[in-house]
Parts: C-alpha cells; structure tokens; sequence
C-alpha cells in the first residue's frame, strides 16, 4: 500500500517569512502588469522527473500507525502555506514552492480558474469523436449553464444564449450530425434522439420564460444525456492500435459500466450502499482491461477498504506480501504500464510520466479533476509497476487544484463514479468491498477471464 509521505516542517528564522511574503509580492505586481488576461496559479511543484511519485507509494505493506503521523505532517504543511499566497508542498522529504501558469483551455476545462469535475462531463470530452455540431451544443448546454448557476443567482441571460444557440445548430447542422453516426440502426435510433433533444430544449424555453431556477440543472441533465447517446452512437472501431507489447494482455477496447458495493463497519452515518463507475477503454484499454479482468476473477469480492484518510479511498492489496495479483500462468505478479493518454494524441503514453517527456504543459485527456477519480497505484520509482492496487482521489483543492496538480500525467486514470460518490465520504480503513461487478461493457474485454469457459473442480462421486 502506499502512503502519502510528507515531512514535519524545521523551525524557521525569524525573518524567513520575509522571503515568501516579498516573492508573493513581487509575483502579485507581474500578475497585474504583465499578465492582465490571465491568473498565475500557485501549485506544488515536485523538483525532479520522479519526486511527484512519492505522492502515493506503493511499499510492500500497510505499515501500522502512520496514518496518524501522515495527517499531523498534512495539517502541519497546510497551516504553513496559508500564511503566503503561495502553496508549499513537502512531498519526499522536500520543501518547494512552485508557480504555475494557467493551463492552456480546453475540452477539460470549464474555464481557466474553474476546470471541469463533472465525470460523465469528463467522459464525453475524452470520446473518441470530432463531430463539431453536437460537440458545440454539448458545450452550449454544460459550460455555459454550469457556468449561469454557479453564481448566486442565476444568469437568466447566460442560460437563454446557451439554449439559443443550441437551438440554432441542431436546426442548421442535424444532417452534419447524423452523418457521422454509425450504422443505419444507429441513425434513425439518432434521428429521434435528436428529435427528444430538440423537445427539451423547447421545455428549456419554458423554464427561462418561468424564471424557474430549481428545474434549470434538471433539464440541463436530460439534455445532456440525450447529447451523450447521440456522441455514443458516433464511436466507431477502436480509435488506434494496441503496441505489440501489450497485446496478449487483458484489454478493454472500449467502456465498461460497474457497481461497487461497499458495506461501512465504522460509520456513524451510512451502512454502506453502491456505486456506478465508467470505466475508459478508448483512453487506457490496458489499464482498463487488467481491472475488468481482476473484476471477472472475484479478485476484489470480500476485499478491506485498505486506506481512507480523506486524501485517498484505497484498496487492492491482496496481503501476505504479494502486494498484487498473481497470475496462475506464471506464479509471479502481473503488471501493466502507465497509461496516459494526452490531448491532441493518437495514442497513449506507455511507461513515461508527462514530466519525463517534457509535457507538463500539456493535459491528459482523463484529469485528476473529479472527486472520485479512479486510478492505479503504483511503487514510487517504477512506471510499469502497477498491478491490482488501486485508488479513489477525494480531490482537495489545497493539494491538487485542477489543471495543476502532482497527479496529472503521473498516474494511471482509467474511470470515474458517475453515481454514488457520496459514499466515498463515508468509508473508513477496514470497510468492505462486498462485490464489483460489470453491468455493461463485459464484450469489450479481450483476452481477459471468462467465468462460464472455467473448468470447475473435480470432486469425489459417491457410488
């Protein structure tokens, strides 16, 4: 299991506060003259390729009682930054403070200062289309309205534009959009598709024309469900070629849809209950593959929540000091590679962070930007070391503001909770994974366990 390693700060001099304060400043006055379209952001910045990989280790086993020493050093470090405008970081022993700028717009971000945490919002940008039309109202109708009700009270304006304009491309572009369906079936099932949404968006009219505030998200909801069937039904063969290494591996070529189910021991509030997750093959089929495997398998059934410390939910240590899954083939551990598709990419990374390919500037297509993102744990020096641990982010804005953050580009993102993800609030170190299992998506899975073609046990007759 890994642990989030930081250090107790040395007492300072008592003029070392001075520094901070004056960089502060002096950052504040080339903000306001130089940069006048755009915020500097402060972030923590991890000096090296691979200090950030200190941010979740991997060691071979839990280790009793530094869950508590881990908390004291986080509050210690946060009570320190507050004092600067400027966040300070102690990952691997190391103290450092880091400017970075504003990351460059877009599908991912909301806006510069506010990027996208909405999972199945993180979902449809990361499909694998480029019809622009329905991507244009899918945009319209998220970003703007998102936008419109962020603010005390609604933007009444902002949300009749976005309806508007909407309005205005399924009238002049639903040929453009159903040209790039798929299938015969596909496009008269998009026809009325395309139909339904052009109903609610009338239904939207209504509501604006009412003022009434409380039903503007609702149907911002259905709309968008009907945007993201049409974009399902736009997805063609599988976007790029699986390197020849990775091809004997289980993979998932396309999504998958599970729920987790997760009984709560300690709890005060919740018994425990379920969740939806949305597995993205188009982005991290390896990745995707092994936990889909691992899931037909039963690998987690019966499994302890092994970390919850408000940073992190984390499971997938089998104990016994295996720290992963061991393939029956082979009597030794399977692993897959870091899996990081970047925006604008044909194809994934695979065993390179970002920061090692000199693209910290660039975004991946799935950000650590949503609480509940889901990712593989890895040991701190080795890339391909993944295996059967993984991890849920409850983003902390403090340690990994959006667009900026140690994560990014580091670890392996490979699905959201799309439903549920309150409960993550709930789950405390020895909660139990009661089942996962795949609702939908199971015939995307290739090379991977089938239950039905095991051989069962033999067993005695009794004449």
């Amino acid at each position: 299991m890994q642990t989030l390693h930081v250090l107790r700060r040395k007492p300072a001099s008592p003029l070392a506060f001075l520094f901070p304060v004056a960089l502060a400043l002096s950052l504040t006055i080339c903000a306001v003259f130089y940069q006048p379209t755009s915020n500097l952001s402060a972030s923590i910045h991890v000096q090296g390729h691979r200090a950030a990989a200190a941010q979740l280790r991997l060691p071979t086993r839990c280790h009793a009682g530094s869950q508590n020493d881990m908390d004291v050093s986080r509050r210690q470090a946060m009570a320190g930054g507050a004092a600067t405008p400027l966040s300070l970081g102690m990952l691997n022993g190391v103290l450092s403070t880091g400017i970075v700028a504003t990351p460059p717009a877009s599908a991912s971000l909301l806006t510069a200062q506010q990027p996208v945490s909405d999972a199945r919002e993180l979902l449809r940008d990361a499909l694998p289309i480029k019809n622009k039309p329905i991507r244009k109202i899918q945009k319209e109708i998220f970003t703007k309205i998102t936008e419109a009700v962020r603010v005390p009270n609604v933007k009444l304006s902002e949300v009749q534009d976005a309806v508007s304009s909407s309005q205005k491309v399924l009238a002049k572009e639903k040929s453009a959009i159903l040209k790039d369906v798929i299938g015969e079936a596909a496009k008269q099932d998009a026809k009325q598709t395309l139909a339904s949404i052009e109903a609610r968006l009338n239904e939207f009219q209504t509501i604006i024309d009412n003022k009434d505030k409380q039903e503007i998200p609702i149907k911002q909801q259905e709309v968008l469900r009907l945007v993201e069937k049409v974009e399902n039904d736009m997805v063609g063969e599988f976007p790029f070629k699986i390197p020849q290494e990775y091809t004997s591996k289980p993979l998932l070529m396309g999504r998958a849809s599970l729920e987790m189910k997760v009984t709560c021991k300690s709890s005060t509030t919740s018994t425990g209950g379920g969740m939806k997750i949305v597995l993205d093959g188009f982005n991290a089929p390896v990745t995707c593959g092994n936990f889909v495997d691992l899931i037909q398998r039963k690998f987690y059934d019966g499994m302890a929540i092994q970390r919850a410390d408000g940073f992190v939910v984390q499971s997938g240590d089998p104990g016994q000091k295996k720290t992963g899954f061991i393939d029956p083939s082979t009597n030794e551990i399977r692993t897959v590679p870091l899996e990081i598709m970047v925006q604008g990419d044909k194809t994934p990374l695979y065993g390179s962070t970002m920061d090692d390919m000199g693209r910290v500037k660039e975004l991946p297509m799935l950000p650590f930007n949503a609480f509940g993102t889901l990712a593989m744990a890895r040991s701190e020096f080795e890339e391909n070391s993944a295996s059967s641990q993984f991890f849920f982010l409850l983003k902390e804005s403090e340690l990994t503001p959006s667009g900026t953050n140690v994560l990014d580009g580091r670890y392996s993102v490979f699905g959201y909770i799309t439903e549920g993800k309150e409960l993550l609030k709930e789950m405390k170190q020895g909660d139990t994974i009661e089942y996962i299992k795949v609702l939908s998506g199971s015939e995307n899975l290739k090379n991977g366990y089938e239950p039905s073609k095991q051989i069962p046990e033999s067993s005695e007759t009794v004449a």
